[in-house]
């Protein structure tokens, strides 16, 4: 099983690796770590929003956790996208149906197809995509029988 801070450290070693497999509990963890830096970047920019707050507008200061928030979103598009790839890839999915995500109307079906690719557990044994990565020793399925 991988750990909460392994996940994160994976996510941002692996930043644009698109190749190889990623388990469910990899990508659970780093959505919940984005969670996280999510709730607290709005926290902060509500509370910091009402120092120096004036006609139902924000204070100047509410500004500094937003762009945070904005750069933090921009650098991590790249291996969120690398991330969501190993994980079709662990379900033995190309990652290139990810750029039917960008077809209007048609990303509303594409995003619900992730969600439950991101649900399933992956295959067992290497698939043409890597080895498994839940077996270290590199076992087929085949290698059971």
């Amino acid at each position: 099983m991988v750990s909460f801070p392994d996940a994160v450290k994976m996510f941002f070693r692996r930043y644009t690796d698109f190749q190889g497999r990623s388990r469910r509990a990899e990508y659970w963890w780093v959505v919940l770590f984005n969670l996280i830096i999510e709730i607290v970047a709005f926290f902060l920019i509500g509370v910091l929003g009402m120092i120096g707050s004036s006609n139902g507008e924000p204070g100047p200061l509410a500004f500094i956790p937003l762009g945070l928030l904005v750069l933090y979103a921009l650098a991590t598009i790249i291996p969120s996208l690398a991330l969501i790839v190993r994980r079709m890839h662990d379900v033995n999915l190309s990652g290139w149906i990810l750029l039917a995500a960008f077809i209007p109307f048609v990303n509303i079906l594409v995003g619900i197809g992730l969600f439950i690719v991101c649900l399933i557990p992956g295959n067992v044994g290497a698939n043409k995509y890597g080895p498994d990565p839940k077996d270290p020793m590199g076992a087929t399925a085949d290698t059971f029988i």
